[in-house]
């Protein structure tokens, strides 16, 4: 009588692997839909601009490459009394506080994440 033992180990990493991607996608989707809904909007620009993708094996992004996104997201100083005429204004304050909407988007919903990978790992 004689046992032979197969090892399944890859097949096993690849699954888990692509479950991963799975969760990194599901997780990134959501993440980008509370970031636009939490985008301050004045053209829609900015909020249309937010995407997610995934950069490698292990990490899912979201972001924008609208040029102002930074200043939105963290604030920014100016020159009060500076004239800008793209708004026809004059500036009054020296620091504008930032609208965060890339970070809460992911801050604010981490258990949601976590259920997220949970259920993808046991389906």
């Amino acid at each position: 009588m004689s046992v032979i033992f197969q090892s399944n180990v890859n097949t096993a990493l690849s699954t888990l692997q692509e479950k991963k991607n799975q969760a990194l996608e599901i997780m990134g989707g959501k993440a980008e839909s509370y970031a636009k809904q939490k985008c301050p909007t004045k053209t829609s620009n900015l909020k249309n601009s937010i995407t997610h993708k995934q950069l490698d094996n292990d990490t899912e992004i979201i972001g924008t490459n609208v040029k102002y996104a930074p200043y939105v997201e963290l604030g920014h100083h100016q020159t009060p009394g500076r004239y800008v005429p793209a708004i026809k204004k004059r500036l009054k304050r020296d620091f504008v506080p930032g609208k965060p909407f890339l970070r809460p988007a992911v801050e604010n919903h981490v258990s949601e994440y976590k259920a997220v990978l949970e259920r993808v790992l046991k389906s």
